[in-house]
């Protein structure tokens, strides 16, 4: 098998990518050892089958572009075996056959393009080009998801389930896109976590990440805040303001509960995202932005849609690419890691070591979680500031998780925040039945009351045994 580790025409050496040339062609060979270089392909050849599937089980292969005279059959039948020895490397099929339906087959079959003959060197050029474009894209977007595997969490992002594998995934396609992408979500999920994931992983991690928050500000803020403002163009508009998609310049701007946005601001910026450029408030003059767009909803964007509070083609517009963030109860085997994770936080900003008991982390696993991850975090950090040592136990969850496993539906406090006394009872008798692991005699004995007024209190809690 014949080698080559030409140069590129600047003088650098070629390395990183691997193409493998399969097939009898001169012409072919020779073409790819001039322009394979260039685009970062050092090159090997043969044109024999069998020493290129060996090859493939030896060394890594990035690419093999496969040139047959065989027949449709047995062109397929070598695609199937490539792809099954090395599903990672990509594979393009040159043959004279122009039928439309082996193209169709072959790329079912998993090859990244077909190229009928005749073909010339600006065809193949510009294949090549495409071609180790695409292989660096996935072996970056590879890398991202193995670091995300493998570390505890991507940034702020913790968990290892399967829903979170699938959401890493999609952030490391989304990272190396330039597309608008849709973040949905129940609060607390952590959207901006993830819209910050896939700026920070991308080629523009060095631009601005600016987040507004759509939901907490006025209209008339939000417009001026996004595209800003000329001087005098309102009162006290004392001087101008740059607007915000235009401070991001090649960067990301990230519209959190973009759901929020009134309906005549959703046409201005539909159409900036359409111009790519927006009008400061007050003037005449248009400015040009390069910045990508990530939004965010915890709302139902599509039934907005059709009762009008959302147009329609805003919604087309920034759901190109949509990512779905599961709600914790949909990930419970993440618990454990996220309260780890929480733990190691506190302990590192000088809180002391923690430990979790084994009691307490079974109600956690338990839990609905209504309000998600951030309401683990709440949850985690009140009980460091209640536990009275470094392990947490039952007791020191909130009142609301305890009585989850215990079925009592919680009392309210009065308007003033005072707790009532028949609310102070209930809690010491759930604190103490959680401490004593439901061992309801002992907890009697230990509250001062009689059996029967323990088994009496619990009916009126709606304690389920």
């Amino acid at each position: 098998m014949a080698a080559n580790s030409r140069s590129a025409p600047d003088g650098t050496a070629a390395v990183g990518l691997r193409l493998v040339l399969l097939g009898p062609g001169d012409t072919l060979r020779e073409a790819a050892r001039e322009l394979a270089p260039s685009v970062g392909f050092s090159v090997q050849s043969s044109a024999r089958s069998d020493d290129v599937l060996r090859l493939l089980e030896a060394q890594r292969v990035d690419a093999l572009i496969v040139e047959s005279t065989a027949s449709d059959g047995t062109l397929l039948d070598l695609l199937r075996e490539i792809k099954t020895r090395r599903p990672d490397c990509e594979v393009v099929v040159i043959s004279e056959s122009a039928s439309v339906s082996l193209a169709v087959q072959a790329v079912k079959l998993g090859a990244y393009d077909f190229l009928p003959k005749p073909f010339d060197l600006q065809d193949l050029n510009a294949l090549l080009q495409r071609l180790a474009a695409h292989v660096r894209m996935t072996q970056e977007s590879r890398l991202l998801r193995d670091s995300m595997r493998t570390r505890q969490g991507f940034g702020s992002i913790v968990g290892r389930s399967p829903e979170m594998e699938k959401l890493y995934r999609i952030i490391s396609k989304a990272a190396f896109s330039t597309h608008p992408v849709l973040v949905l979500g129940e609060s607390g999920t952590g959207k901006e976590l993830v819209a910050r994931s896939i700026h920070y992983s991308g080629p523009n991690q060095d631009k601005p990440f600016i987040p507004v928050d759509c939901g907490s500000l006025v209209p008339t803020l939000i417009e001026s805040e996004l595209f800003g403002y000329v001087r005098g163009a309102f009162t006290g508009a004392v001087r101008s303001k740059e607007g915000l998609l235009s401070i991001a310049n090649g960067g990301t701007v990230f519209l959190d509960e973009v759901g929020e946005l009134p309906v005549d601001l959703q046409a201005k910026l539909l159409r900036a995202l359409q111009e790519k450029e927006i009008r400061p408030v007050g003037s005449t003059h248009s400015v040009k932005i390069d910045v990508r767009v990530l939004a965010a909803t915890n709302r139902d964007l599509e039934t907005a849609v059709e009762k009008g509070a959302f147009r329609k083609d805003l919604f087309y517009r920034l759901n190109v690419l949509t990512l779905r963030i599961p709600p914790l109860r949909e990930r419970r085997g993440d618990i454990p890691m996220l309260a780890e994770y929480f733990l190691e936080r506190i302990t590192n900003a000088g809180g002391g070591p923690r430990t979790i008991s084994s009691e307490a982390m079974e109600l956690l696993m338990a839990y609905d979680w209504p309000g998600n991850v951030r309401e683990l975090e709440n949850c985690i950090e009140r009980a460091c500031a209640m536990s009275s040592g470094p392990g947490l136990h039952v007791g020191d969850l909130p009142t609301s998780i305890q009585n989850s496993r215990l079925g009592v539906a919680p009392v309210a406090t009065d308007a003033s925040g005072i707790v009532p006394l028949l609310e102070l009872e209930r809690r010491a008798i759930v604190s103490a039945l959680e401490r004593l692991n439901g061992d309801k005699l002992l907890a009697a004995r230990l509250l001062g009351i009689g059996k029967t007024t323990l088994y009496r209190k619990l009916k009126e809690y709606s304690f389920r045994d």
